[in-house]
Order: structure tokens, then C-alpha cells, then sequence
């Protein structure tokens, strides 16, 4: 089945054409190359996500956007996953909150995330969601890996026991800076982000200063050095200019 499958390597998705479908029961209708995410925040429906950002490429990789589907056995992560006619979709039953609050402890385990002494506590979208989804303890063992900062850069650093991997930094370096200073190495939970060929973040020669990939990092991962927790709220001023862009490109599909 091809249905759920990244925009990238689907080659049959014709944005003019119009479906309706169910989602929680509702009738619901969007263009066919539109994710399911994107209909569900039009329909003021809440899907929790933290790889996801409006105006960057989706990438599934944090997986807490996963819904049901009538008639599929497993969970679909619902910002890569388009929309059939007819297809009932399911966003809040109890098996798939229980995966995302699971999915939810498995971060907290795999890194060394201690939000008492975090620049970002309060303006933590990993903590945010443990709050949405009540998850007030874990229940897998820790990791506890020794994971380096790197404030090699002058005016920011990379903190990767708080990094998610949600991969944000990269997309918006490579998709919207055209710098490309970030990429990814290793596999699974020792995959780690880097700039350049895994070079300090100061010695990097692409790097232009520009912030954005700070700005954009739902986590206290990345920060900008000197500023207090008050003054770490992220400020995504290029994001209005990116939707808007967005909105021209998709009238010009329909047209």
C-alpha cells in the first residue's frame, strides 16, 4: 500500500484533486496531496508533533503524530501519510495515546533531559507535550549516555543530551539557509547531529550565523549563549514569510 508513504516517493499525488474522508468521525475534504497532519490542523484537530514545523519538508521522525486508520493494522505517522476517499481516520484513541505517552518516555530515557536546569524549562515543546499527555514518570530505564556540548561557535551551542534528533536544524539550514552546515551520523539512539564532517560548531566553515537552526530546535538543544531562560523563548521570525510563500505556491497548483 502506497498510501502512506513520504511525498518524495509517491509519484501518483495530483494536488488538484479533491477527497473526503473521517477524521475522529468528522467529514473532512482536502486536496490529495495534502498530509494528514495538515487536514487536521485545518480542522482546528490536535495532532502533538515535535519534527514537524510549517514551511520545513516533514521527515516522520519523532513519530508522536501517529493515528489509526481504519483497516490498517499499525500506527501511521500522520504528517507523511495522504489521504484516500472514504478513509476513516482516528487521532486520540486510547491505543494511540498510549504509544505517543510511550514514545514520549523514550526520549526522556534515551537522552539526559533535566528540565530543572535547562535554558529552555517552560519553553520546552518536549516538556509541553509530557504535560499535554500526563506523563509524570517513565517507565523504562535511563541511558544516562556522556554526551559532550559543544560551545566551540561564538555566539551559540549544542547541548546533545538534550537534543531529540526531531532533525529541525538540518532542514532549515539545508531547505531554507541553503548552507547545509548540519546533517546527521550514526543509527537509531546514537545517531547524533553535526556540523560539517562532524567538525566543532566554531571551526565550521558554512556555518553563516544566522541563528535560525537555534531558533527553530523545540528543545534546549541548541542555544544562544547569554541569554536566561526568560529570554530563550524561540522567535521564528522567518516562518510567517515561509507560510505565506507556502499559501502562494498552493494557489498556484489550484489555479
Amino acid at each position: 500500500m502506497s498510501h502512506h508513504l513520504p511525498k518524495k516517493l509517491r509519484t501518483d499525488l495530483n494536488p488538484s484533486r479533491l477527497l473526503t474522508f473521517k477524521i475522529d468521525g468528522r467529514d473532512v475534504s482536502a486536496r490529495e496531496d495534502e498530509s494528514i497532519l495538515a487536514v487536521a490542523r485545518q480542522n482546528n484537530i490536535a495532532i502533538p508533533t515535535l519534527c514537524h514545523l510549517d514551511g520545513l519538508s516533514e521527515r516522520g521522525a519523532c513519530r508522536l503524530c501517529i493515528v489509526e486508520v481504519r483497516g490498517v493494522a499499525k500506527l501511521l505517522p500522520s504528517c507523511v501519510t495522504f489521504p484516500r476517499q472514504d478513509m476513516e481516520v482516528i487521532t486520540n484513541s486510547e491505543r494511540v495515546i498510549t504509544y505517543r505517552r510511550k514514545i514520549l518516555e523514550l526520549l526522556f530515557t534515551e537522552r539526559n533531559h533535566v528540565c530543572s536546569v535547562c535554558v529552555s524549562n517552560n519553553h520546552c515543546e518536549l516538556q509541553n507535550l509530557s504535560v499535554e499527555l500526563g506523563v509524570t514518570h517513565v517507565h523504562y530505564n535511563y541511558l544516562y549516555p556522556q554526551l559532550a556540548v559543544d560551545a566551540s561557535h561564538s555566539r551559540f551551542s549544542v547541548d546533545h543530551n538534550r537534543c531529540v534528533l526531531c532533525l529541525r536544524c538540518v532542514r532549515v539550514c539545508d531547505e531554507i539557509e541553503g548552507a547545509h552546515t548540519w546533517d546527521i551520523m550514526g543509527r537509531g539512539i546514537t545517531s547524533k547531529v553535526i556540523t560539517d564532517l562532524n567538525q566543532p560548531w566554531g571551526t565550521s566553515e558554512t556555518c553563516t550565523g544566522c541563528g535560525k537552526c537555534v531558533q527553530v530546535c523545540p528543545t534546549g538543544a541548541l542555544s544562544e549563549k547569554g541569554k536566561s531562560v526568560a529570554e530563550m523563548i524561540k522567535r521564528r521570525q522567518f516562518l510567517p514569510y515561509l507560510q505565506m510563500m507556502r499559501g502562494r505556491q498552493e494557489e498556484s497548483w489550484q489555479k
